[in-house]
């Protein structure tokens, strides 16, 4: 699966339309290797992500309500705020009363 392709079956935050389009064009970018439409065949490109998207509506919607609520988004795609950048470049130091020794 891709990366940036989040999870699109959770109670919060709701899945919009937009979503399901964005996680489509993954799709098909990644299905064509191609990150930009081909000069030769935009149509084809285009038409494919409409009916990835089509699929994914329809397989969200018989599905019902979410199975999980929760985050939408997994633990690795999340930003990082300052504080976890700062953990981040912290990380290896040591700190508290045995690094002062």
């Amino acid at each position: 699966m891709c990366r940036s392709i989040r999870p699109l079956r959770v109670a919060e935050p709701p899945t919009t339309d937009g979503d399901v389009r964005a996680a489509a064009l993954q799709y098909v970018r990644k299905v064509s290797g191609a990150r930009t439409p081909p000069r030769r065949n935009p149509e084809a490109f285009e038409a494919a992500i409409a009916e990835v998207a089509a699929a994914t509506a329809r397989l969200l919607a018989a599905l019902g309500s979410p199975a999980v609520a929760g985050e939408a988004t997994p633990p690795a795609l999340w930003p990082r705020s300052g504080h976890r950048r700062e953990e981040w470049r912290d990380r290896g130091r040591k700190s508290g009363p045995e690094s002062a020794a």
